[in-house]
């Protein structure tokens, strides 16, 4: 497999799992959520049935309270009030006096009903503590239906107790767990738990079930809440709802993102390398008009990409893309070697103007004198007059020493111009700092031309600033009769655009310059076509 076929494969796999991961983390954290929010619920839950649970035990310790006030009483005396104490007081299904561990008088059994034990059904706990609560499976009277017996027993063998019906506890529990399918249990020291809800059946959700256990901090009262994984999934595909488009979006993006990053660093770099191997690059040629000679005095050299398939690269992409990948350098060797190729073709008088692209990165490079010098070298049998193309952006970055290389090339023959002046972040010093020779006005400026008569202050500006410096200037983009006479008449020297002639192939240019080459403009021409077309 080719290495390039391989990292695009590579590529590919980059970016599905860019645009997966998104995906993968917004289940996991949706699922975290979730589990969070179950578990904030359970929180609540545990915290309003423990509430409860100790509302009752207050109740039941209170009632005891007022139960002592039959301390060393026979319960003939107080059978009556007891019976509508605990008839009349909510939770409680029995209360009522023991001696030992006997009962001795109940509200509910009447007198001398048995043992304590045959009311609970067990035997009672030994706690060591005169104070004691159990939660209990059943009782004597209803052993199918829990309940929870306080217990108060006194020095003197006395003491009194008060049976909390467990429905009470199981109707409260119900109206928290019901609409999320708990299962809710609630244990009174180490007595049997009072239990609402269905277990989780195994395997019933993709979610195990949630199990959150919790404490009283007055009574020895805990409460055990389990989610099932049903539950657990629903809160899930709620937060999921929510999240999901915006976590798709970020998958997009990223797989956007992931995707053009990688064309950057991995095509571009291979394609322009094997673009430049196979010769799919060539020069395009525009050339420039002289005002005072009324003649093509020179060319500007523009490199074109041609894909085998015939689709064309714009300049735009394919530079901006060797600038970012390191590649501009061999980029603008290769041009100089086609440009060196074609000239060997040319007819062109002495003096005739070659213009060349440099960019910023060769013109810091180490070789970039000695790459100018070699190409100078190459066509020194074609009478060309070298004109080195910079933006001002090159002019800003080591400045001292581009200054240095600018004036040793000057001093081979060379001449120095500055592309698009007024668009990039050029001071205005740098104009006498650098040994300049030309300025190119942007199009930008030249379209702002709107009749011979009107001015344009910035462009008006510029080409004072010129003529003060002594410096030649060429107005690119010019496109209609107007832009042209208007320069003209402002002492522009050279014009550069469609109005005059298309950039166009070596061949192409061989046959343009011998027919039109000593042509001058004729401004009648329509101001809609270039005057003359490749």
């Amino acid at each position: 497999m080719p290495p390039l076929k391989r990292k695009r494969d590579y590529a590919r796999i980059i970016i599905i799992l860019s645009g997966v991961l998104p995906l993968l983390l917004g289940i996991l954290f949706t699922a975290i959520d979730a589990r969070h929010t179950v578990q904030q619920q359970q929180i609540n839950a545990a915290n309003t049935l423990l509430s409860q649970a100790e509302k009752m035990s207050d109740s039941a310790w209170d009632m005891i309270t007022w139960l002592r006030r039959f301390h060393r009483q026979p319960c003939e005396k107080f059978e009556d009030e007891l019976q509508r104490a605990g008839n009349l007081n909510a939770y409680f299904r029995a209360i009522g006096k023991l001696e030992g561990v006997k009962i001795t008088c109940s509200s509910a059994y009447g007198v001398n009903p048995g043992s304590l034990s045959d009311m609970i059904l067990r035997a009672p706990p030994v706690t060591g503590k005169a104070w004691w609560s159990l939660s209990l499976a059943g009782t004597a009277g209803v052993p199918q239906r829990p309940a929870v017996i306080f217990v108060r027993q006194l020095p003197d063998d006395e003491g009194f107790w008060a049976l909390i019906d467990g429905q009470y506890l199981m109707d409260f529990m119900n109206a928290i767990g019901e609409a999320r399918g708990y299962r809710l249990s609630i244990r009174f020291n180490d007595g049997a738990p009072v239990s609402t809800g269905q277990g989780t059946p195994p395997h019933a959700s993709l979610f195990s079930a949630s199990i959150y256990q919790a404490q009283s901090k007055r009574y020895p009262i805990s409460v055990t809440i389990e989610t099932p994984g049903a539950e657990i999934m629903r809160a899930w595909r709620q937060v999921t709802l929510i999240f999901l488009p915006m976590t798709a979006i970020l998958s997009i993006l990223l797989m956007i993102l992931t995707a053009n990053w990688l064309q950057r660093r991995i095509s571009w770099r291979d394609e322009i390398r094997r673009a430049i191997n196979a010769r799919q690059f060539s020069v395009h040629y525009q050339p420039v008009y002289n005002n005072h000679t009324e003649t093509c005095n020179g060319a500007e050299a523009l490199l074109r990409w041609t894909l085998p398939n015939g689709d064309v690269v714009r300049p735009d992409i394919f530079i901006s893309a060797a600038e970012a990948e390191g590649m501009i350098v061999p980029l603008t060797r290769h041009l100089l070697d086609l440009v060196a190729e074609d000239v060997q073709q040319w007819q062109v008088e002495p003096g005739f103007h070659l213009g060349i692209n440099v960019a910023a990165e060769h013109l810091q490079h180490p070789a970039f004198v000695k790459d100018m010098l070699n190409f100078a070298d190459k066509i020194k049998q074609t009478p060309l007059q070298i004109t080195l193309e910079l933006t001002e952006r090159s002019l800003i970055k080591d400045g001292e020493d581009v200054a240095r290389k600018l004036d040793r090339l000057r001093a081979d023959g060379m001449k120095v111009a500055i592309d698009d002046f007024g668009t990039g972040h050029c001071s205005l010093s740098y104009l006498q700092t650098f040994s300049l020779d030309y300025l190119k006005i942007d199009r930008g400026f030249i379209n702002a031309i709107e009749s011979l008569s009107g001015e344009t202050p910035v462009l008006d500006a510029i080409i004072t600033l010129s003529h003060k410096l002594q410096l030649e200037v060429l107005g690119e983009g010019v496109e209609t009769a107007l832009q042209y006479l208007y320069l003209r008449q402002r002492g522009v020297t050279f014009i550069q655009g469609y109005y005059y002639a298309l950039p166009m192939d070596n061949s192409t240019l061989i046959a343009w310059l011998a027919e039109h080459m000593h042509q001058p403009i004729r401004t009648e021409e329509s101001d809609d076509a270039p005057l003359h077309p490749s």
